[in-house]
């Protein structure tokens, strides 16, 4: 299944470029090399520059069954392959049992309704098709780059009043895409950072490489 989807999805193009995890020939360095090339090429042309990292809450265990199977849907895996996919994901159960000395405690079985299988080879496929969307709601106003789960934005400009408002409108869509596909953003650990050179003369830059939770900056 693994196989098969992964080349249907290479063969049509439908994986952003702005994803680098679970790719053929692409890996850490290369988001890196985009992330810090991005922020040169601000910093070398004198604009403010900052970035957005985001942590979400137990991600791979979030992905809602239905939402994913329309995107599925909607990439053109239909028909059989639709139902295959379907029975992979959807009517399954689960239960929990503890041992201890006296013996164990099972719980009454719960439907599956969300998630997808960590440590299998098909599960973070599906992640990315889940998530694959992101960037085309928010690259008119920032430069996403994924990584699985790790969502990275960065929004530069070369006025600092116009960057402060354009970040602040890049925060609110990138968690509205998350609100609507029921995935959550975990605001202590998701940091805003704001980046200057030393020969930058922007006074009102005072952030200077410090991180700062997103729930205590204001833009």
């Amino acid at each position: 299944m693994q196989i098969r989807l992964l080349k249907y999805l290479t063969d049509n193009n439908i994986l952003v470029k702005e994803q680098y995890r679970f790719r053929t020939n692409l890996k850490t360095d290369n988001a890196i090399y985009h992330l810090t090339n991005e922020i040169l090429n601000a910093l070398n042309s004198n604009l403010s520059i900052g970035g957005i990292f985001c942590n979400l809450e137990k991600s791979f265990d979030c992905v809602n069954h239905k939402i994913l199977l329309t995107k599925l849907e909607f990439y053109g895996i239909t028909g059989n392959h639709y139902k295959l996919y379907k029975s992979y994901l959807m009517d399954r159960y689960q239960r929990t049992m503890l041992y201890n000395k006296n013996g164990h405690i099972t719980s009454t079985w719960s439907k599956v309704e969300q998630g997808v299988p960590q440590g299998s080879v098909l599960g973070p496929l599906l992640f990315l098709v889940f998530i694959n969307d992101l960037p085309k709601f928010i690259n008119d106003k920032s430069v996403p780059i994924l990584f699985a789960d790790d969502t990275s934005i960065l929004v530069s400009h070369l006025n600092p009043p116009a960057f402060y408002k354009t970040i602040n409108a890049a925060f609110k869509t990138l968690n509205a895409w998350f609100k609507h596909n029921l995935l959550s953003l975990n605001l202590g650990k998701t940091h805003f950072m704001k980046l200057i050179s030393k020969t930058n003369n922007h006074h009102e830059l005072d952030v200077n490489y410090e991180t700062k939770s997103i729930s205590a900056i204001t833009f």
